[in-house]
């Protein structure tokens, strides 16, 4: 983080100008970006519960003060990343959709007030009137949907991005909690239920004994080992995972019999589901109170992982009424449980070198029981959050873990503290074999290895990046198999994987590699010599470019000679005008390549800079043609738009509602007509269409001069 960036996240929301809120903004939306994809996709979180629900709501306090910063990116608008391609897509008839988190009693109190208002303006509920909500305590598993047809389980999907999941029917089909056929009567014709797969403490205890026993790598813990064992791509390897089902809600029901979520969750037992016996029906704000209390209190000793409790307004009719903001609906909250905390003694501060060279100070502790989960590791994140714990090797810490995921450090216990003690330096030169000097960035906050591409271990990391699943998703080359190559050899560069095919006698004498995971692996490599262009991209590991970035880039240039060419131009043209892009200049002035690169919408100078810093070295060059020999980059079918259409290269948003078109029918005529639309209004933005009860989006497009449109006006525009 620069040091501009480090004193915008230090500022109370109320002391921030736009810009600052701007860039504070992008900050917390990439950050929560890369957490959701760790979390959602790959089943590996980093960061506690606390920190991201912290980062959620810092965002939205943002957004809250900025309502112009609200747009189609923002993760408050997005329920979790895109699913992933390793099995096929189910797009759900109802969207899954996320609950707001409440974390205090004041914002406990501030969802019943605003349940309450809601209720008197849309029907006639008197102000003394009761408000039964469903509480539920909340399971921390893995969210998916079930589809029956008559009776019948057909389809199972993953919550996904909330509108299309992950099939992972055959695998459902193994757990023995999911009837396949549903008994009693009043069963929906067409039926979706919804609910948790979870492992139970004392099964994933026994799973991970085995794991051991067998030589293995033991699992970090219950929600996880759940997740990923129901995204097996071999649904004997789920049926032999212990999990376990919790039905709670449903999404589409034709017919729908039931009138309150109390009685549903009864009618859900008589056709065969297993239902949380931990719900309650409570009709007093002092109720729901003292049923958390009591959930809470009951939570050490329940044989499954719980991180609050989900209330309900009970009523159906009531729940419609109240409908859905942005991602969650109106009607319902979860109520967090603070974060567990226990004690335990620092052994060592170990250094971890990233694909980008960054070096991550780590806490080797004495292994404690946090909540159900052995934890022996806990990132210090950076030298500043050293000297801000100042933690010592020998301290007795205090760790937390909010969730199941590695806990984060709170400060150490001073009565505790042994003599001599020594301040933790921070290296100035890298671990690696060839002790490189250590550089800081802007702002010291993020100290990097000097060596780049020759520095091992970032040679080593970038290798795990390029073989994961949002980048080649190479089946089969591990990040332990990746690092006994790269050690042995075998593997230098990205290019050699491709070239391993040749070397199977080589591998086959290596331990643990037979005939057959030799095979596997050779397919899977051979699996991936067509790659499309956005995720050679996000493979190639350019600093700042993540997967949504690698898509607009690869949706500008289309194809990946013309985008590698535009990248040596842009880093050229920047490298003769180092100082010429300030706050408010333009960047065309840096040259055409520069210029186009930067005007990518959600690019901007410090992205491209970062693009430009890679393309100026020699051997990054190197490696993309080396690639480029061996693969087949799928080119990006890009829309032709003629020279002459009206609103070519011009970028429109529309704000308001519409009443002679549906929002999506008026963009995609705008993008016939050659236009760009986006969800946000910026100094990019051509024109704004504003139609009825339009807010901020109308207001900001005012204050930047930017040309408005009524809706008769883009009517009669658009023909």
């Amino acid at each position: 983080m620069s040091r501009a960036a480090k004193v915008v996240a230090a500022l109370g929301i109320d002391e921030m100008t736009e810009r600052q809120a701007r860039a504070e903004h992008k900050r917390l939306a990439d950050e929560i970006a890369h957490h959701d994809k760790l979390y959602h996709e790959k089943d590996d979180p980093e960061i506690s519960d606390a920190a991201y629900d912290r980062l959620r709501q810092r965002l939205k306090g943002v957004e809250g003060r900025f309502p112009q910063l609200v747009d189609m990116f923002s993760p408050t608008q997005r329920v979790a990343p895109t699913p992933t391609t390793a099995f096929a897509k189910v797009r759900h008839a109802r969207p899954m959709l996320s609950l707001d988190n409440a974390f205090s009693d004041e914002e406990l109190q501030g969802f019943f007030d605003r349940v309450r208002r809601g209720l008197e303006r849309e029907t006639d509920l008197r102000p003394d009137a009761e408000i039964a909500l469903s509480c539920e305590a909340k399971i921390d598993g893995l969210s998916i949907s079930l589809h029956y047809e008559d009776g019948e389980f057909t389809v199972g999907a993953t919550r996904g991005d909330g509108t299309t999941g992950e099939d992972v029917t055959a695998n459902l089909k193994t757990i023995r909690d999911i009837p396949h056929k549903l008994k009693g009567r009043g069963v929906p014709k067409a039926f979706d239920v919804r609910g948790e797969v979870y492992m139970e403490r004392k099964a994933f205890e026994e799973l991970n004994a085995r794991q051991v026993a067998a030589g293995e790598k033991a699992y970090v813990n219950p929600r996880n080992t759940a997740a990923g064992s129901l995204r097996q791509l071999d649904p004997e390897i789920t049926a032999s995972r212990p999990l376990r089902f919790f039905a709670y809600a449903w999404g589409e029901a034709e017919p729908r019999s039931w009138k309150t979520h109390s009685e549903y969750l009864k009618l859900l037992k008589d056709w065969g589901f297993k239902v949380n016996p931990l719900s309650k029906l409570c009709r007093t704000p002092d109720q729901v109170r003292a049923f958390y209390r009591k959930i809470g209190a009951e939570r050490p000793s329940l044989p499954y992982d719980i991180d609050g409790v989900v209330y309900k307004v009970d009523r159906i009719d009531w729940q419609e009424r109240l409908g859905f903001v942005s991602r969650a609906p109106r009607w319902a909250i979860a109520h967090k449980f603070p974060a567990e905390q226990a004690r335990t003694r620092l052994k060592d501060i170990l250094i971890q070198v990233g694909r980008t060279g960054a070096l991550t100070p780590v806490a080797d502790l004495e292994p404690v029981n946090v909540g159900g989960v052995v934890v022996a590791r806990a990132s210090l994140h950076n030298a500043d959050e050293i000297e801000r714990l100042d933690v010592r090797v020998g301290d007795m810490v205090t760790i937390q873990r909010a969730g199941d995921v590695i806990p984060q450090i709170l400060g150490f216990v001073p009565e505790e503290r042994p003599k001599k003690t020594r301040k933790f330096q921070f290296p100035t030169h890298c671990p690696c074999p060839l002790k490189t000097k250590v550089q800081s960035e802007e702002g010291g906050v993020v100290r990097r290895c000097s060596g780049g591409l020759e520095c091992p271990f970032q040679q080593v990391e970038r290798l795990r990046y390029f073989v994961s699943r949002n980048c080649f998703d190479i089946e089969g080359l591990g990040g332990t198999h990746i690092e006994n190559f790269f050690n042995d050899g075998l593997l230098k560069v990205p290019g050699d994987i491709f070239r391993l095919p040749k070397k199977v006698d080589e591998i086959k004498k290596r331990e643990g590699w037979g005939d057959l995971s030799v095979r596997n692996l050779i397919a899977a490599i051979e699996q991936r010599r067509t790659i499309s262009l956005d995720r050679f991209i996000n493979a190639i590991g350019i600093p700042l470019i993540g997967e949504a970035t690698a898509k607009l880039l690869a949706q500008e240039y289309g194809d990946v000679d013309a985008w590698l060419a535009e990248m040596l131009a842009a880093a050229k043209e920047r490298k003769k005008k180092p100082d010429e892009v300030k706050k408010e200049k333009a960047a065309d002035e840096v040259g055409a390549s520069y210029g186009r690169l930067y005007n990518i919408e959600q690019i901007g100078v410090t992205t491209a800079d970062a693009m430009c810093a890679f393309f100026s070295e020699g051997h990054t060059v190197d490696i993309i043609k080396d690639l480029r020999k061996q693969l087949t980059v799928e080119a990006v079918t890009r829309r032709v738009v003629a020279a002459d259409a009206p609103l070519k290269d011009k970028i429109v948003v529309f704000t308001g509602e519409l009443s002679s078109m549906t929002r999506d029918a008026a963009k995609a005529r705008a993008e016939e007509l050659g236009a760009k639309v986006t969800d946000s209004v910026s100094k990019k933005t051509s024109l704004v269409v504003v139609g009825e009860n339009a807010g901020s989006k109308a207001r900001k497009a005012s204050e930047l001069g930017i040309q408005t449109l009524t809706e008769e006006e883009w009517v009669k525009l658009s023909g």
